[in-house]
């Protein structure tokens, strides 16, 4: 959780805006099916919009998404992890990033 976003994510009105959300979507996730436990922000908030309950407390704005799910959308641009393999299983060289 980012710093500035703290005081947000540990509100009364997030706890219980987050729980009624999951509640509405009997705790399954609204890409896969699979347990859900993370209300994601479709608009992701920033400093500049965590003050603006249209953007951080507006249903239209939710997702109930499973842990993987939700990581999937946070890591969904990162061009490279760590390790690449073939189908054989066989390590391959990283892809040289583009500028």
């Amino acid at each position: 959780m980012k710093a500035w976003a703290k005081a947000f994510y540990l509100s009364a009105a997030w706890e219980q805006t987050r729980a009624a959300y999951l509640m509405s979507q009997d705790y399954i996730c609204e890409r896969c099916g699979e347990p859900a436990k993370v209300v994601h922000h479709k608009q992701y908030i920033t400093k500049e919009n965590i003050g603006d309950a249209g953007v951080t407390l507006c249903w239209d704005n939710l997702e109930a998404l499973c842990q993987d799910c939700h990581n999937k959308e946070h890591h969904r641009k990162e061009r490279q992890r760590r390790y690449r393999f073939d189908e054989d299983g066989g390590i391959l060289p990283p892809i040289s990033k583009k500028n």
